[in-house]
This record gives structure tokens, sequence and C-alpha cells, in this order.
């Protein structure tokens, strides 16, 4: 955005900025946001993972196309559904079921799941979710985002903006 590819701020100051970018991608990881590839009339924010709540005063991301990008395990999911509680509209990207069978072999154990039942996600993503808590893939399967290869993150963004 305006030619930055990193900068640091306070979000009280992120938040009396006066951007109007076409698309915001939210990533839980830091790694993932620095490695992100660059995107035209696009802003990254990244690192927040749960305490993503600092961006609810940002009034000015309401103007953009929100996109998040988590692990695919029971916690991506209750952060994505807690960032929807703040911004209702924005969508999931590589966070469904296809992206994490193509990765089958990157799968890790998440620890400590989440159990409970979460609101505001989609009628796909509930259902990975359930299927996540039920085991259905085996026994507490994680997908970390990091993990995802490069090119599937590529097509997915092209397939994402156009």
């Amino acid at each position: 955005m305006a030619g930055l590819t990193d900068i640091s701020t306070p979000v009280e100051q992120f938040a009396r900025l006066n951007l109007n970018p076409r698309f915001v991608f939210i990533t839980e990881n830091e790694v993932n946001g620095l490695a992100f590839p660059p995107v035209s009339d696009a802003m990254v924010v990244f690192g927040f993972g749960y305490g993503l709540d600092v961006l609810a005063p940002v009034e000015w991301l309401h103007r953009s196309r929100l996109v998040y990008w988590g692990d695919i395990d029971t916690h991506g999911f209750a952060i994505l559904a807690r960032l929807r509680a703040y911004f209702p509209e924005v969508e999931s990207i590589l966070m469904d079921e296809t992206t994490l069978l193509a990765h089958r072999h990157l799968w890790v154990d998440e620890k400590q799941p989440v159990l409970g039942k979460l609101q505001r996600l989609t009628d796909a993503e509930s259902r990975l979710f359930d299927d996540l808590k039920g085991n259905r893939f085996g026994d507490r399967v994680r997908l970390e985002q990091e993990r995802i290869s490069y090119s599937s993150l590529l097509t997915a963004l092209h397939d994402q903006m156009f």
C-alpha cells in the first residue's frame, strides 16, 4: 500500500489512518504476513491470533474487502468467527477441506481443540470445523497456514480476486 512493504504502528494510530485499499488480507501468522505476495491495491495485517479484537475500532476496514487466512484447525475457525463479530463481511481463504486434504502430509496435532459451537461461520466452514472437532480426518488434525504451499496461495488469491 502506497509503496510500503512493512510498517508497524500502534493500533490507535492505525485506526486513525484514512486508507481505502481494495483488499485487506488478515493472516493469523507473522511469517505468512511477511511472505505474502504483492497484491495490487491491498494490504496485509498479521500476527494477532485471538488478539484481533484490537481491529474492532478500525472503521475504515469496513470499506475494503476483508479476507482472513488462518490455520485449518478448530482455533483457526474460532478466530475467524470472532473476527466476524466485528466484520461480518470477512471472507476466508485456504480454510477449506480441499486445501486440508491436499496438504495431508503436513498435518500436525492440535494440542487443545476448541470443542464448543461457533457462530458466524459459513455452512462449509461449519462443516469443516465440526469434522475437525469430531476427528473425521484423524485425531486432532491441524494444518498450520505456514505449511500450505505458496502455489496454493497464489492460486487462491487469483481465484479470490477475479
